[in-house]
C-alpha cells in the first residue's frame, strides 16, 4: 500500500467487532475508526474490554466476528510491515542487558542504523542512562526503554497501555511532549491509562468503554458534556445536607466544612436561591471533569 493510500484509510477500523472467551463476551459490537494522526485515550474500569481490544489490534487476537483493520490491513499483517509499535506495561526487558545494547539487539531486528538507536535513545529521553543495566533502572526508566524500542520502526500506528506508570511529573510531561510532537508529524496514538487527567490533556478524542462497547466518544469537552449537569459551591456555614436537597433542581448535595457543594441540571436555580434565600458567597459554578464523566458513563446500571 502506498504512502497516499495509508494516509486515505482510517488507522483504525473496528467493524461491528465481537470477542467471546467461551460464555464471556469481552468485546460487544464495538464501532471505532481512528483518523491517522489522532491521538485517542481509551478508556474504561477493569473488564470494560480495552485489554482485548489492544490485543485485537495488535493482532495477538481474532475477534470472533466483526473485522478489525490498522491502515487498511489484518492487524497481523500491519505489524509485519511495522505500521504498528506498542509500549506495554510490562514485560519483555533483559535486565542483565544495559539500556542502549537492548535497543541496538530491537534495531538489528528491524535492520536499522546505529544512528537509530540514538535517535531512538534521545526521542526517549534516556541517552543519559544509555550505558545503565536494565535491572538497575526505575520503573519509570524502563517504561521510557520500551518506549524507545517501540520507536525503532518508526511506525505509523503507537499502542500505549499505561504509559507513564512509573513516571515522576516531570517525565510524564516530557512523554507527552514528545507524543504530541509525533501526532503533529502524522503518528497515530491508541493509549490506555488510568490517568485521566492526562487523557483530558492530552487526547484529541475520549473514548469511554464499559462491558466491551463504546459508551461515549468525542472530545473531553464533549463527553464531560454527557455526564449531564454542573456543581455550586459556595460557603455556607452551618449548612445541613438535608436542607440543601429540599432547594429546587438540586440532585445532590455534600458539606465539607462551611464548604457545600450542590450538583444540579440547573445551576443558574440553584445559584439564585443560594445569593437571594441564603447568607452563602464566594460561588463558583464548575462543570463536570472527566473523571466524574468517567464514573457516570462507565458506571454498572443498577
Amino acid at each position: 500500500m502506498t504512502t497516499t493510500a495509508l494516509s486515505a484509510a482510517p488507522a483504525v477500523h473496528l467493524d461491528a467487532v465481537v470477542k467471546r472467551f467461551g460464555t464471556v463476551t469481552a468485546v460487544d459490537g464495538m464501532d471505532l475508526r481512528i483518523r491517522p494522526g489522532e491521538v485517542v485515550a481509551l478508556l474504561g474500569p477493569n473488564g470494560a474490554g480495552k485489554t482485548t481490544t489492544i490485543d485485537m489490534l495488535l493482532g495477538l487476537a481474532e475477534p470472533t466476528t466483526g473485522q478489525v483493520r490498522v491502515y487498511g490491513h489484518a492487524p497481523h499483517e500491519a505489524v509485519a510491515k511495522g505500521l504498528v509499535s506498542a509500549v506495554m506495561q510490562t514485560g519483555g526487558l533483559l535486565k542483565d542487558y544495559t539500556v542502549e545494547e537492548t535497543v541496538r539487539l530491537i534495531a538489528v531486528l528491524f535492520r536499522k542504523p546505529r544512528s537509530a538507536v540514538g535517535e531512538a535513545l534521545e526521542r526517549a529521553g534516556i541517552a543519559d542512562i544509555a550505558g545503565r543495566l536494565v535491572g538497575k533502572c526505575s520503573g519509570g526508566q524502563q517504561q521510557r526503554l520500551r518506549f524507545a524500542m517501540a520507536l525503532l520502526p518508526d511506525p505509523k500506528l503507537l499502542i500505549l497501555d499505561e504509559p507513564t506508570t512509573g513516571m515522576d511529573v516531570g517525565g510524564r510531561h516530557d512523554f507527552w511532549t514528545a507524543i504530541r510532537q509525533d501526532a503533529r508529524d502524522g503518528r497515530t496514538v491508541v493509549f490506555a491509562t488510568h490517568y485521566l487527567e492526562e487523557a483530558d490533556a492530552y487526547a484529541d478524542r475520549v473514548v469511554f468503554v464499559r462491558r466491551g462497547r463504546v459508551v461515549a466518544d468525542g472530545t473531553a469537552s464533549e463527553v464531560k458534556a454527557l455526564a449531564a449537569g454542573r456543581t455550586v459551591r459556595a460557603t455556607l456555614p452551618g449548612a445541613q445536607p438535608a436542607d440543601l436537597s429540599r432547594i429546587e433542581g438540586v440532585e445532590s448535595a455534600e458539606v465539607r466544612g462551611d464548604s457545600v457543594y450542590l450538583h444540579g441540571r440547573d445551576t443558574d436555580a440553584i445559584a439564585r436561591h443560594l445569593l437571594t434565600r441564603t447568607p452563602a458567597r464566594d460561588l463558583e459554578i464548575t462543570s463536570r471533569n472527566l473523571e466524574e464523566a468517567f464514573l457516570t458513563l462507565t458506571a454498572d446500571e443498577k
